[in-house]
């Protein structure tokens, strides 16, 4: 039988079934677990978590003259809260870029924690514990919701021994925003971000030192790693309980439309929907990342040496992803028709030209300059984006800094 209690009334051996709240307000990734220890009870108590749902038929009951609430008496409460969270979603509140920075940063260090986990178990042979990846995605179409390029934009910034989790989230993020921008109704969306968060948990097969090593793969280690997608779906599969469209994209993320990719050699029509934007997500963020045997591409040339590769993605999925980023994505280095070197803050919905930025460097006299803040939009601005530039040939180290706010030591190395 389930008991709704308060922290307060929570004892040792009692079997904790659910948390009530966000899972960002508690200290575990998993929220189905007996309470053994003080330590934890501890840990429990000094979150912001209020109350929980304890299971008594597996664990100890509460005391006498204790208050706990049945299913029954709460369930008014849970429809309620289920209204309230459709209207949400009919009216999303939008918030400004910086606002959401700080939220998505917060974001993403429990995410990176919370993959960590799963992909833990599933390299140990555990079964996934899908209801709470499901719980995570909630947490990200959150985030894109309020505003689309925060979260997209930090989850970019990670070091390259943490790559393979927070690609996951980095993808599962830019899945969500890609889905919406095609007009995909909203549970397809979610399907779309669990895709993009489980769509590598293949590589969980693979041998760790493979994965992180900094020089050439030889033969046999370059096989090993394009099993990953089967592998994924080997997982999956046990699990028996993601959809037929998330496991898709697990087994296809990889393959191009002219039948050149892997594992199945599949082309066009014959990749689904779902596996095609998983596939543009899925490069653009390993591309614009750090990685352990090479540093990431600045986002706006990303976009374009993208464009270049004839047949390896859906033409039309991959201008609606540009839509979703930008043809500047946010952190990319531009120069203004001033002369200016800029870093782009955030798009413009209306058109991807004239996105805010950035300036604090004059390229002709190679002068830093106090940075000065943007719209590109406004006619006040007299100024325009004349080209794309390179952070690395211009030996600027902290660009990432100027435009998140977040230190360098950890955005990225």
């Amino acid at each position: 039988m389930l008991k709704r209690i308060a922290i307060a009334d929570l004892r040792i051996g009692m079997y904790i079934q659910e948390f009530c709240g966000s899972w960002m307000d508690h200290p575990f990734w998993k929220s189905k677990f007996v309470l053994s220890s003080p330590q934890d009870l501890q840990r429990i108590r000094a979150s912001s978590i209020g109350e929980l749902w304890i299971d008594v038929s597996k664990g100890v009951d509460v005391e006498a003259g204790a208050h706990a609430s049945s299913v029954a008496e709460a369930q008014e409460e849970v429809e309620a809260t289920l209204m309230a969270a459709v209207e949400r979603l009919r009216n999303p509140t939008a918030v400004s870029m910086d606002a959401e920075l700080e939220r998505a940063a917060k974001l993403c260090a429990r995410s990176k924690q919370a993959v960590l986990s799963m992909f833990g178990d599933a390299r140990m042979g555990k079964a996934l514990d899908f209801g709470e990846a499901e719980s995570l995605v909630e947490e990200i179409s959150d985030s894109v919701m309020r505003h689309p390029s925060a979260l997209i934009s930090l989850a970019r910034l990670k070091h390259a021994d943490e790559y393979t989790y927070m690609h996951s989230v980095a993808v599962c993020a830019l899945m969500i925003a890609l889905a919406r921008q095609l007009g995909l109704k909203e549970g397809a969306v979610r399907e779309a971000g669990l895709a993009g968060l489980l769509h590598d948990v293949g590589k969980m097969a693979v041998d760790q030192n493979v994965l992180n090593k900094p020089g050439k793969l030889s033969d046999v280690e370059f096989s090993a790693v394009r099993r990953h997608p089967e592998a994924g779906g080997e997982i999956l599969r046990a699990g028996k309980q993601v959809s037929a469209l998330v496991l898709d994209v697990c087994l296809h993320h990889h393959e191009k439309v002219d039948g050149s990719g892997y594992p199945h050699g599949l082309q066009g029509d014959q990749i689904s929907l779902f596996a095609r934007m998983g596939a543009v997500c899925d490069v653009y963020d390993a591309i614009t990342s750090n990685r352990p045997y090479k540093p990431g591409w600045d986002p706006a040339e990303s976009i374009r040496k993208m464009a270049e590769w004839k047949g390896h993605f859906d033409e039309v999925v991959f201008q609606a992803f540009v839509k979703t980023v930008g043809i500047y994505p946010v952190g990319s280095l531009v120069r203004l028709e001033s002369g200016r070197l800029a870093v782009v803050l955030e798009q413009n919905a209306k058109s991807l030209l004239v996105p805010k930025v950035k300036a604090f460097f004059l390229a002709k006299s190679k002068v830093q300059i106090p940075p000065v803040v943007i719209d590109l939009s406004k006619p006040a601005a007299q100024d325009r984006i004349v080209g794309r530039e390179s952070a690395a040939a211009w030996g600027f180290e902290h660009l990432d800094e100027l435009w998140s706010g977040i230190p360098q030591q950890r955005a990225r190395r």
